[in-house]
């Protein structure tokens, strides 16, 4: 979406034109659902925490949308900040609710979804991979996510962390150099 249109479809969305308002959220809600699963990973195998988190983001950019003020920044920069403010309320409630398990109830059909083998190498791969993000620095962890995961030009992540297009690059580049140092052969082994 280009900055002038999208200029114009926030002003309409912002004014309560309900095809704007739709036109915005199709066209933000699949970035939101790669950050919110890159932020929060799998739970149980699943995304289903990330993909309800990306729709309370969806959700509160609605309800603030009839406030919101163009200030010389994207759009996405606003969005992206209501994110990143939910996926840290839904980490802090996973560390609270860690101790409840919820019990599931058997299904009686076949399931298509990988089994547990695949699951189980899916999940430790994205642990180490959350692991190996976890110890880069926070601004380079958002670059990182904004940029790979969500597919935010360097323009547009530097919005959302305040920093020119160059220096988020930079920092991506940095980011993605560290990266590849600290995994060095980790990724490559299969789980046993």
């Amino acid at each position: 979406m280009t900055t002038v249109i999208e200029s114009e479809l926030v002003r309409r969305a912002a004014a309560g034109d309900p095809a704007a308002v739709e036109a915005l959220l199709v066209g933000v809600r699949p970035g939101l659902v790669r950050y919110c699963r890159a932020r929060l990973g799998r739970v149980g195998g699943a995304y289903t925490t990330a993909d309800d988190v990306a729709q309370e983001v969806c959700v509160a950019v609605l309800r603030a949308l009839p406030r919101y003020r163009e200030q010389g920044v994207p759009f996405a920069a606003f969005v992206y900040g209501i994110a990143a403010h939910k996926v840290a309320d839904a980490q802090r409630s996973a560390v609270r609710d860690a101790a409840v398990t919820p019990t599931e109830t058997p299904v009686e059909r076949p399931d298509a979804a990988p089994g547990p083998e695949q699951q189980a190498v899916a999940s430790d791969l994205a642990r180490r991979l959350s692991a190996l993000l976890d110890r880069l620095p926070d601004v380079q962890r958002e670059i990182v996510l904004l940029r790979v995961a969500v597919g935010l030009s360097a323009e547009e992540v530097g919005d959302v962390v305040g920093m020119s297009a160059a220096a988020v690059r930079m920092a991506q580049s940095r980011a993605l150099s560290r990266l590849r140092t600290l995994a060095g052969g980790s990724l490559d082994e299969v789980a046993a």
